[in-house]
Formats: structure tokens, C-alpha cells, sequence
């Protein structure tokens, strides 16, 4: 299995019980269809397993229980702890204008409405104030996009995304 084919959902973070449950940290992009699913792949090396859920609930906001097919006990538990969890990402429903999903928008080109070309999507920030897409340009360098602000259009046919900067934040490159 390619993992470019599945997006991240989330990480097993720790046991719920005695009985094998555990507990995935959602990641809060990840639309809420997965509690309808019978299964998720979890990431074993290099390889995604499925792993086929008997029942599933909230426990908190962003964070689901979930007791596995022939996961019952602790240490069964304890072998899936720190895994991410993934999904085919078909499952993801549509989203329209400027919203997007991360794991989507990962490899699509950049093109600033005035200035061209900027480079590729490389990953998705959410760990700052702002939403900010990691662009690597031609040269290799990174350049930090405020999503929320600048993002005009997303063409999910082509794999663009049009934006419109202000001038200089372009030349700020890493």
C-alpha cells in the first residue's frame, strides 16, 4: 500500500482498558465519518494493517475509543500504542471554494495570482496561530503561506492552489 493514497486520521495514544481498548487522537481535520467505518489501516513500519473496529464512541472532543477485532488484552493494547491510523482518501468528502482538507492539498502546486509559479506543497502547519502551507520552491528553499488569508482558489482538477500575497512576503525563504 502507497501511503500517498491515505491520509492521516490520527495516533493511538494510549490504552482505554483491560480488554484491549484504545484511545485515537483525532487529528481535527479528519471528518467525522470515521465512526461509521468498519475499519482503519494502522502504520506497522512500513506497511498500513487493517485493523477492523467491533464498537467505537467519543470519549472527549477529538478523541475516540475504539475496541479492535482480536485486540483483547493490555499488552495486545500496548503494541499499537504511538501508531498512526490512516484512511483511503476517497473517504474524504468533498469540500468547495477555499476549504481543503491537509491531506489533500500535499503535492499540489502553488501559483500566486500575481507573481507565478511558487513551488509544491510540502505539509500543512496548524501548530501557529495561523494555518500556514509549507511550500518548497524550485531551488529547494521553504516559503510559509498564511492559508486563511491569501488562498483565492483551490483547482482540485489540475492540483493548483491560486493565491494572492502581498509584496515581499514571496521573498521570505528558507
Amino acid at each position: 500500500m502507497q501511503k500517498e493514497a491515505y491520509f492521516y486520521v490520527g495516533k493511538i495514544v494510549r490504552k482505554y482498558s483491560f480488554k484491549g481498548e484504545v484511545i485515537i487522537k483525532i487529528d481535527r481535520d479528519t471528518p467525522e465519518i470515521i465512526t461509521e467505518l468498519e475499519s482503519v489501516l494502522v502504520a506497522m513500519g512500513d506497511n498500513l494493517v487493517p485493523f477492523f473496529m467491533e464498537k467505537n464512541s467519543w470519549q472527549k472532543p477529538l478523541q475516540l475509543r475504539v475496541k479492535f477485532e482480536d485486540v483483547n488484552s493490555e499488552s495486545d493494547a500496548d503494541s499499537l500504542i504511538n501508531r498512526d491510523v490512516f484512511l483511503p482518501k476517497e473517504l474524504l468528502p468533498k469540500k468547495s471554494g477555499t476549504e481543503f482538507y491537509k491531506a489533500e492539498v500535499i503535492s499540489f502546486k502553488v501559483e500566486d495570482i500575481q507573481y507565478g509559479y511558487v513551488g509544491i506543497i510540502k505539509g500543512v502547519n496548524e501548530k501557529t496561530p495561523q494555518t500556514l502551507l509549507e511550500v518548497i520552491d524550485e531551488s529547494g528553499r521553504l516559503v510559509l503561506i498564511p492559508s486563511d488569508a491569501f488562498i483565492k482558489r483551490i483547482d482540485y482538477d489540475n492540483q493548483i492552489v491560486f493565491v494572492e500575497t502581498p509584496e515581499g512576503l514571496l521573498d521570505l525563504r528558507f
